[in-house]
């Protein structure tokens, strides 16, 4: 089961629970994303076009990609432009694909659990009182270069 969707001027093969890239989506959505459909497949595999198809995505993430770098350049004419870009984009995750009355869901992500702070044991720390440095006293090859006398 599977559609093909439009955004960004680009189109795209999605299925229940894939993430996408699609260029940078308005500020105005809330977490849900509903794309227009080309078209539609069914589980026997037919391709088709149908008129109450919807597609519903869940924003994961907004973001820009890897840099590129744009390079104009002429010879023999002491002419270089570099230029770089980093494109907008919006991974959302496919969550249901509906049409003609059935209905194909993303299963659920599992729910991310908080792991447990490192607690140091304060005694320790304080034990140790911090050891002093000596000071060293200058050796007599130094202290001849620095106008003093050998001993």
């Amino acid at each position: 089961m599977y559609a093909v969707i439009r955004a960004g001027g680009k189109q795209y093969r999605v299925a229940p629970g894939d993430v996408i890239r699609v260029e940078k989506l308005g500020t105005g959505t809330d977490g849900q994303v509903e794309f227009p459909v080309v078209a539609v497949s069914g589980e026997e595999g037919q391709l088709g076009v149908q008129s109450d198809a919807r597609v519903v995505g869940d924003v994961m993430e907004e973001g820009r990609g890897a840099k590129i770098l744009v390079f104009h350049y002429k010879r023999k004419k002491q002419y270089k432009k570099l230029r770089g870009h980093r494109q907008a984009f919006t991974a959302v995750r496919i969550a249901e694909i509906a049409f003609g009355g059935q209905s194909f869901k993303a299963p659920e992500l599992p729910k991310k659990e908080a792991k447990p702070k490192k607690v140091k044991a304060e005694a320790e720390d304080h034990a140790e009182p911090k050891a002093k440095k000596a000071k060293k006293k200058a050796s007599p090859k130094k202290a001849a270069k620095k106008g003093g006398k050998k001993k």
